[in-house]
């Protein structure tokens, strides 16, 4: 397999054969449900629902008198969803294929917002929490997860590396930006202070992602899936196959030394309200 191809995540199957539940979004997600307030009766929004991990969970942990209301653009997963909600038997989950940031929902109808992971992947998240603002009740919650600025470490220093092994000390500058574009605590959380929200609390954990090898790592469909693409951008197009191979090469052998490649994944939970007194 040549694991430098492109995956096709618009195929209408695609959401068959992709969960990301038990290898990316899980540690975030019970993260976020250790966090979340859980009652029956309140109306939930789950902001970028993807396959339904948050959604499904909050919906039966609720109990049946709660509403959970899913929201992705993304057919394919979406899709996975709605086939899941059917499996389980679930009426109290509503599904919305669109962007968050155009919700036609009430105003002032929402008791909690949540997102796991969502925040990471809006292409307009300030707009998309003047919505979330808009039909969250007066002192609803907003609970996000996110990883971090930092995450992977091992593996981008084997990169950076490798870059300067092979010469391509232009593609430093490029490499930088690709590495600080992830979230801070900072980050997020003055986005949600300028969203006219009130912080009320930020919790910071990790988890390892291991692999036998750097072999094993980049042919991962996860890792093929959510990082190889922009990975490779990080090189001219003429150089992807020599650095790769030369990456791999290099992966393999801190894996030897080391008798693994285990490669640290920080995380947070971040919480937040909206001022004013909830009645729910």
């Amino acid at each position: 397999m040549n694991y430098l191809s492109e995956m096709d995540s618009s195929a209408p199957d695609f959401g068959d054969f992709y969960d990301e539940l038990p290898l990316w979004s899980a540690p975030f997600g019970l993260m976020l449900l250790d966090q979340v307030p859980l009652k029956p009766g309140i109306s939930i929004l789950d902001v970028g629902a993807g396959t339904g991990f948050a959604s499904l969970e909050l919906a039966q942990r609720c109990g049946p008198t709660s509403t959970v209301i899913a929201v992705d653009p993304w057919q394919p997963v979406v899709a996975r969803l709605r086939r899941k909600l059917q499996h389980l038997g679930l009426i109290n989950v509503r599904v919305l294929e669109q962007d968050a940031a155009a919700l036609d929902l009430p105003a002032e109808s929402i008791d909690l917002v949540v997102s796991n992971l969502g925040i990471n992947n809006f292409a307009d998240p300030e707009a998309v929490l003047k919505t979330c603002w808009r039909v969250m009740k007066p002192g609803a919650g907003i609970v996000l997860t996110t990883n971090l600025e930092g995450h992977m470490q091992e593996f981008y220093e084997i990169y950076r590396q490798t870059l300067i092994a092979l010469g391509f000390t232009d593609r430093l500058e490029a490499f930088e930006k690709h590495i600080h574009h992830r979230a801070t605590i900072d980050s997020v959380t003055q986005l949600l202070i300028r969203a006219d929200f009130d912080l009320v609390e930020v919790t910071r954990s990790a988890f390892r992602m291991r692999f036998a090898d750097g072999s094993s790592l980049l042919r991962h469909h996860f890792i093929r899936f959510g990082f190889l693409p922009a990975w490779k951008e990080v090189v001219q197009p003429a150089d992807i196959e020599m650095t790769f191979s030369e990456l791999e090469k290099q992966l393999n052998e801190a894996a030897l030394a080391s008798g693994e490649l285990s490669l640290t994944i920080p995380m947070a939970c971040i919480a937040a309200r909206k001022p004013g007194v909830h009645s729910a």
